[in-house]
């Protein structure tokens, strides 16, 4: 009868618990927003993308290229994130070892000097063990066992953890196609800014070289009275400017081949490249398909929404803290007082079976704090992945509107350009027969000056354009 109501109360117990720890608190809820406009600034719904080129066939300069396989091989960002990929890959099988039981070994020598008069003392002194065998004083315990522990994984709690494993590995397979991405862009940009540098650099050469022939022709004519000292110091003047213009273009050139070198992971070295000038370069054509293939192109999207299905799992994970949990634990192996009874069976032999159930019955403040951020979490990875597409669509949107609008910007300025190169002569010849004065020379040399300069900042930033695009659209990385 003892035993019957002692059964009742523990189910009683096990029933109040499972109803305890089955109260799971309601959460927030939102749902992640795919939608995206049907097609870039109106454009049509051509399906071709530039971004489904291989870097290789996209990129075409041989200097160029060879820059970026040393940048794949060196860059210590990319060293870096190929860390982080092994990372998560060792937490997928931390979760997987979790599935399985744990078995271990346990080797145990002990020494234990009970009182005599004690309950556990007078015990042992009463007890036979068997004829002519003698229990030490102090007693010793010697134990070799093996232990197995599991925890059935009911409520799919360690099943979830490892598929959340998963998608964080996966993640950062796409965070590292993203520093490819941009590794790459960003070397290409810094290399087309080098060509322009160099480009701009022999145009300041250039003109300083006709300033000083000016600056001569200004001086013969003071010696013939037709100039004043002033006009001589003007040209003076705008020589000295070219020449220090020339020496800030090339800190330039020199910052950017550092730039580039250390996306290389080098020491500062000379950059090969073709010095021909930048104007003879023609932009590769791109065509960004259609909105939608940003899902499948961009690895930011991707890994975003990876980092959204993992966050999704932790949720299951915290919810299923508030359930029981069931464990089973076992052992087997020999105890003994003495190393030589370790092997004499069945007295030495020692076994054990048992089957817990667990879980929060009062003061669940600690699981319910990890399950609200369980869920914060989610939201925050819905909000960022829906971020993330927008942020995609406006990259591709704005830069196809530069493209667009850098062409037209290039061509009146390539125009302005031949009308003050024009100018130049012209101005020179109404100099040298006294129908111009100085200051119109002057002007008009700087003016063809500076519009050569922005020819040249505008053809790089068309160059740019196009690889900013093709970054935007995805590409780079396959």
């Amino acid at each position: 009868m003892y035993k019957l109501s002692k059964y009742k109360c523990i189910g009683f117990f096990g029933i109040c618990l499972a109803i305890a720890s089955c109260k799971v608190p309601a959460v927030m809820q939102a749902t992640e927003n795919k939608t995206v406009p049907g097609s870039f600034n109106g454009n049509s719904q051509d399906t071709t993308n530039t971004a489904a080129l291989q870097w290789r066939s996209f990129f075409t300069d041989p200097n160029l290229v060879n820059l970026i396989d040393t940048a794949l091989k060196n860059n210590q960002e990319l060293l870096i994130t190929l860390q982080d990929i092994s990372i998560a890959k060792n937490d997928i099988r931390v979760r997987q070892g979790q599935l399985l039981p744990t078995v271990g070994a346990r080797l145990g020598l002990g020494v234990e000097k009970v009182g005599r008069y004690t309950s556990q003392g007078a015990g042992d002194a009463s007890t036979d063990i068997a004829p002519g065998v003698e229990v030490p004083d102090p007693l010793t315990d010697i134990t070799a066992a093996v232990t197995a522990n599991w925890e059935i994984d009911v409520w799919k709690k360690l099943h979830n953890a490892k598929r959340a494993a998963v998608a964080r590995y996966l993640s950062t397979i796409e965070g590292k196609n993203f520093v490819l991405t941009n590794l790459i862009a960003e070397l290409a940009s810094s290399y087309y800014e080098l060509r322009g540098y160099d480009s701009q650099l022999e145009i300041v050469k250039q003109n300083i070289a006709l300033q000083k022939n000016a600056l001569e022709i200004v001086k013969v004519q003071k010696l013939a009275s037709r100039v004043t000292e002033l006009a001589v110091q003007k040209f003076q003047a705008e020589v000295l400017k070219s020449q220090s213009l020339e020496f800030d273009i090339m800190q330039k050139i020199k910052e950017t081949e550092n730039k580039i070198n250390f996306l290389c992971g080098r020491y500062p070295q000379e950059i090969t490249r073709d010095k021909v000038n930048i104007l003879g370069l023609t932009p590769t054509a791109v065509s960004a398909g259609i909105p939608s293939q940003l899902l499948a192109n961009r690895p930011d999207v991707k890994q975003a929404e990876l980092d959204l299905v993992a966050a999704k799992l932790d949720v299951k994970v915290a919810r299923a803290e508030f359930y029981p949990s069931f464990s089973i634990s076992a052992a087997l192996g020999f105890q003994a007082f003495k190393p030589s009874y370790l092997v004499k069976l069945p007295g030495s032999l020692l076994y054990s079976l048992a089957g817990d159930i667990a879980g929060p019955l009062i003061n669940r403040n600690a699981i319910k704090a990890e399950f609200y951020s369980a869920n914060a979490r989610q939201l925050q990875a819905i909000f960022n992945y829906e971020r993330t597409i927008l942020n995609a669509y406006m990259e591709v949107s704005t830069q196809l509107s530069n493209i667009e609008n850098l062409g037209k910007s290039f061509n009146l300025k390539a125009k302005q350009v031949d009308a003050l190169t024009k100018s130049i002569d012209i101005s020179n010849d109404l100099f040298k027969s006294a129908r111009a004065d100085y200051l119109e020379v002057l002007m008009t040399q700087r003016d063809a000056l500076e519009s050569k300069l922005e020819l040249i900042d505008t053809k790089t930033e068309q160059l740019n354009a196009t690889v900013n695009v093709y970054k935007s659209l995805g590409g780079g990385w396959k």
